[in-house]
């Protein structure tokens, strides 16, 4: 692999120069567009507003536009002459524990690697990191911005992940929450799908609509098509047997599991009668034992 980046890990007054990969790649299949009467290709040009010339990437710059229309030119040289420490270093700013990171928040990631005499302190990160079983929040500038970074060990390789910042996360609560009941049976039923379904080896999974992408591909290169496969029709949410499904989805994960005995699990609950609470009986409820709510977030009303 070739690296996309090469810097410094700052951490604290010990820097350690390392070499940063991409740690993920695409295997996507590209579809291209065509025009449908000619078959002619579709293509993106890079085109002048000014003089309608299709420009190379040599003779384009960066820069920006002001309020008022004036174009400010900004070069690779200014955004390297920038005034930041983390231009060409990983600055290690805190250590938190792993769950105090929201997914939410991650983003690409990368594999850190060291070389002669970087060696001995990336180590002694690397172990520092496993040690506190805690992951190092860290900023640095990469592709013409400052970001900020997460650092986990991963199979004795230091992972850098891209986090956006706080300011890019949108709020939950803009989100309407459906404000309906479940009956503990129900709630016992989905956990025992969840049960059943535990314990499987992600790295078996795979993309089956690119592989079903690749045999349409192959299939109308050589003047066929391939069988059609029947999909279930949509049902409608509105009459949905929540507990018949959850008890056909258990009966069905069992026997893909264990191709066709008993998996042990939680076993459904016994269906019983679901009384649905009055507005009265809920505030009572919620008055001796208050639920527990999202910061930030508005109590419903009952």
């Amino acid at each position: 692999m070739r690296p996309i980046w090469t810097g410094a890990i700052s951490f604290g007054l010990v820097t350690i120069p390392i070499k940063v990969y991409p740690a993920t790649e695409s295997h996507a299949i590209s579809l291209h567009q065509f025009h449908t009467a000619d078959g002619g290709r579709i293509r993106y040009r890079k085109v002048c507003e000014a003089d309608g010339k299709e420009l190379t990437q040599e003779e384009i710059t960066r820069g920006y536009e002001t309020a008022t229309g004036t174009l400010i030119p900004v070069t690779d040289e200014d955004l390297d002459a920038l005034p930041l420490p983390t231009a060409k270093a990983i600055e290690i700013v805190a250590f938190v524990p792993t769950e105090s990171i929201d997914p939410i928040r991650i983003g690409a990631s990368y594999y850190l690697a060291a070389e002669g005499v970087a060696a001995k302190p990336y180590e002694l990160l690397r172990q520092a990191l496993e040690r506190s079983s805690k992951v190092a929040v860290a900023k640095f500038a990469m592709r013409d911005r400052e970001r900020l970074g997460l650092l986990r060990v991963l199979d004795d390789v230091i992972v850098l992940h891209g986090m956006r910042w706080p300011d890019e996360i949108r709020d939950s609560r803009q989100v309407e929450v459906p404000d309906v009941e479940v009956s503990d049976e129900e709630v016992e039923a989905a956990v025992a799908l969840a049960d059943t379904l535990s314990g499987r080896d992600l790295g078996q999974m795979h993309d089956e609509y690119r592989e079903a992408l690749e045999k349409l591909i192959e299939a109308k290169t050589a003047g066929t098509r391939p069988e059609p496969v029947e999909t279930p029709a949509p049902v409608s949410a509105e009459v949905v047997d929540l507990m018949a499904m959850l008890e056909k989805s258990v009966s069905e994960a069992k026997a893909s599991r264990s191709g066709g005995a008993d998996a042990t699990v939680h076993d459904l609950p016994a269906a019983k009668k679901t009384i649905k609470k009055t507005a009265a009986a809920k505030k009572a409820a919620a008055k001796q034992a208050p639920v527990k709510k999202s910061a930030g977030r508005k109590p419903r009303s009952a």
